[in-house]
């Protein structure tokens, strides 16, 4: 049974060099995702360094101490400067209190509607919270949900690893990536994850090039 692997190295040789020397695409959905607690998460992450992000969320989290999962009325109910003394800008409360209202407005689907929804149905929902990009939802989509076919056009990342993998001078527009990636379907996470790994694979010279 051919694999993604498969379908994309036939697509070019210098696709098909870049998956043999790489680590192979392992990601699977991770079970039910609550869209509330993942881009809560997501919010407290933007624009910070692992590390630190991750101290914050812990604080963030302890607020709550008796809830495994975090919940949107009680964050909503959460004082601004208590929100702020765990490390979260004024911006990202602002965003994860709309992310909060939005989820118990309905506007935030559940994770049951999540599996019944096409990731344009998805991203159009979620992009509408504020301080939730395109990007954002589409690594949701990669990561947690395991969506097949995702295309983060605007990642440096997948931009860089293409413009490496095919010997490109300029990072490929947006646009341009939209257009180049139509060969990958229906696997293009796939394909996004091996333009990363392109990034940290030292590119093996051939004698005879």
């Amino acid at each position: 049974m051919a694999t993604p692997e498969d379908h994309l190295s036939a697509t070019d040789p210098r696709m098909a060099a870049l998956i043999a020397r790489s680590l192979r695409y392992k990601v699977k959905p991770r079970g039910p995702v609550r869209p509330f607690e993942a881009l809560a998460e997501s919010i407290a992450y933007q624009q910070l360094s692992g590390k630190a992000a991750a101290t914050i969320w812990k604080r963030v989290r302890a607020l709550y101490p008796r809830r495994k999962n975090l919940d949107p009325h009680l964050v909503l109910k959460t004082p601004d400067e208590k929100l702020r003394a765990a490390g979260l800008s004024r911006s990202k409360v602002a965003a994860l209190k709309d992310l909060a209202a939005k989820t118990i407005d309905g506007t935030v689907p559940s994770a049951r509607a999540l599996v019944k929804m096409t990731d344009e149905e998805i991203i159009e929902r979620l992009i509408s919270v504020r301080g939730i990009g395109r990007w954002t939802v589409e690594m949701l989509l990669l990561f947690d949900l395991g969506r097949p076919d995702v295309w983060p056009v605007h990642d440096y990342g997948v931009q860089k690893g293409f413009a490496k993998t095919f010997g490109r001078r300029n990072l490929p527009k947006p646009k341009q990536l939209m257009k180049l990636g139509e060969k990958f379907r229906p696997h293009r996470s796939v394909a996004a994850w091996y333009f990363w790994r392109a990034l940290d694979v030292p590119k093996k010279t051939n004698r005879f090039d």
